[in-house]
């Protein structure tokens, strides 16, 4: 069960991806980074957030606790920017945020390597989630406290904008992993193959998809979301061998 807080303050938003995230105060006192679904392509983006981040943090890799946030429309009066209020009001009800990570800096693949384990299965999870958003331009990664942390999973399952939930995409290669900013070091992609399935079962899976609200689903059903996932681990995996296929042209 994700926890649900309340939103009782806007901090100050943050100007980066399409979804205009923010920093937000809640009533347990805490701050997290809050994603609207009135911002961008909606509840697309936040169903993505959830169930990604979910399934990672079950693969065993670090992601920021998520929490559900209810947003009141009323929060908008304090703020003198009408974009923002228009934000607010559109984003009533519920939403998604990640806990703020105070220190926290942004992983520059410049200066910093993770090691080759670690590097492969992140590269693996955002191949099997199709995550089209974890390049050298926007790494979507966080360093803190020496831990590498994933975060902003909104562009995950992409196809999803465009996709009736009966079309088979469970077999897709996912030829966009070649602008994953860890591919070069992931140099162990054969080897966390079969631990990273098997701790991702269908049982987590449909655990994970059951916390999708209601409302986030439009045309498409829970079950579309959890059948998917589970066919995408069916060996053998199109997207392990397309990923090893692309980090063999770097080498």
């Amino acid at each position: 069960m994700l926890r649900t807080v309340t939103a009782t303050r806007y901090v100050m938003p943050l100007r980066e991806g399409g979804s205009l995230p923010a920093i937000v105060e809640a009533d347990d006192d805490g701050l997290y980074v809050l994603k609207f679904r009135g911002a961008g392509q909606g509840a697309k983006v936040l169903l993505a957030e959830l169930v990604a981040g979910e399934l990672a943090r079950a693969g065993g890799l670090a992601v920021p606790e998520i929490v559900f946030v209810d947003l009141d429309a009323d929060l908008a009066r304090t703020e003198p920017d009408p974009e923002i209020q228009a934000l607010i009001r559109g984003s009533a009800g519920l939403n998604v945020a990640l806990d703020y990570l105070p220190g926290a800096v942004m992983f520059d693949p410049v200066v910093q390597t993770p090691d080759a384990l670690l590097a492969s299965q992140v590269v693996w999870f955002d191949a099997y989630v199709s995550n089209v958003d974890r390049t050298a331009r926007n790494a979507n990664l966080l360093v803190w406290h020496q831990q590498l942390q994933l975060i902003d999973h909104g562009a995950a399952f992409y196809f999803h904008h465009a996709w009736d939930g009966r079309t088979d995409r469970s077999q897709d290669p996912f030829p966009r992993i070649k602008d994953h900013v860890l591919l070069p070091a992931a140099a162990a992609l054969r080897e966390v193959d079969a631990a990273l399935a098997a701790r991702i079962t269908p049982d987590t899976i449909a655990g994970i998809t059951a916390l999708i609200p209601q409302d986030w689903l439009g045309a498409h059903s829970r079950d579309a979301y959890t059948d998917h996932l589970v066919r995408r681990l069916t060996s053998p995996r199109a997207f392990v061998e397309e990923a090893l296929r692309a980090r063999a042209l770097l080498v």
